[in-house]
């Protein structure tokens, strides 16, 4: 099982944008539920959104709908989460994970996954 390895983060200013990439799969057209999580030290890892491969069709939790997409390149291996309008509480680390498959994507159970296969994350760092 690949670790996933996430990039793209960094600092922004409120109302900017930042596109997080996440290598997820050495297969190309593997057929995933992968999810975008984050989280800050103390608190509860929160489900953002997520990308069934296969389909894509995409699942974006309540919080950040309208300013979320997801989506993944040709070869699915690798998906990504276009942040836009950020607020500073978008302010957290960014992890994503294969968390099963089709139906963990569209039973909404991907939100509270936890598949043990983290990867380092990615910081993102909004101020307003």
């Amino acid at each position: 099982q690949v670790q996933p390895t996430e990039s793209g983060g960094g600092s922004v200013q409120a109302g900017g944008s930042l596109k997080l990439s996440c290598v997820v799969s050495e297969s190309t057209y593997s057929k995933k539920c992968v999810g975008w999580f984050r989280q800050v030290p103390g608190k509860e890892r929160e489900g953002v959104a997520a990308i069934y491969t296969g389909s894509g069709s995409t699942y974006i939790n309540d919080p950040v709908k309208g300013r979320v997409a997801v989506s993944q390149d040709s070869a699915k291996t690798t998906v990504y989460l276009n942040m836009i309008n950020v607020l500073p509480e978008d302010t957290d680390m960014y992890y994503c994970a294969a968390v099963g498959d089709a139906y963990d994507c569209y039973s909404e159970s991907w939100r509270k996954a936890d598949p043990g296969n983290w990867g380092p994350g990615t910081q993102v760092a909004v101020s307003s």
